[in-house]
């Protein structure tokens, strides 16, 4: 796929499978997202890759939070589940370091970058993903787990897998509604 097709065609794909990048393959995902823009050359990101017995893991941190805020139990079943609807996640987490020239808002930005770049390598690959945030990464007990405190973020959780489905087709959008020229 030739990268102005990957990035205008670039659809979220929810039903994700066994196998998942492995190798080469996530060694290029990891690469792509290490080149994400990086103002200052801060390198503000950590990737915290869960597999195999690393999704039961993010899944007992999830279900943690979930009964921690005592949710009822179809929402606690859904946290509890959510890392295994593909057979990777990877959570990308904002370390931010003070800089004069460089605000937590850039570091925050970069990080979410580094997500993206990764999700199109793993696209470029034959894989697919999805990335999801949601009120978990910024439990206060998730946060912990991932040893984030202070201005750190996790930007994201980007499931990624082998597609399970077709993608819909992309919303069509018109740039005039979004875009402006001074």
């Amino acid at each position: 796929m030739d990268a102005l097709s990957l990035l205008t065609q670039r659809r979220s794909i929810p039903r994700l499978l066994a196998p998942a990048p492995s190798g080469d393959a996530l060694d290029n995902m990891l690469a792509a997202g290490l080149r994400a823009p990086d103002h200052g050359a801060l390198t503000p990101w950590e990737f915290v890759i869960a597999t195999g017995e690393g999704l039961n893991k993010l899944s007992a941190i999830l279900k943690t939070a979930a009964e921690a805020d005592n949710e009822e139990a179809a929402v606690v079943e859904k946290a509890t589940n959510a890392p295994f609807r593909a057979p990777m996640v990877i959570t990308v987490i904002a370390r931010t370091k003070q800089h004069d020239k460089v605000p937590v808002i850039e570091q925050h930005i970069s990080a979410g970058c580094a997500a993206q770049a990764m999700q199109m390598a793993a696209v470029a690959q034959g894989f697919q993903g999805f990335w999801r945030t949601g009120k978990w990464a910024y439990h206060p007990s998730v946060r912990e787990a991932f040893g984030v405190s202070g201005d750190d973020e996790i930007v994201g959780f980007l499931y990624v897998g082998t597609p399970d489905c077709t993608p819909a087709n992309a919303p069509k959008r018109d740039t005039g509604k979004y875009v402006k020229y001074l």
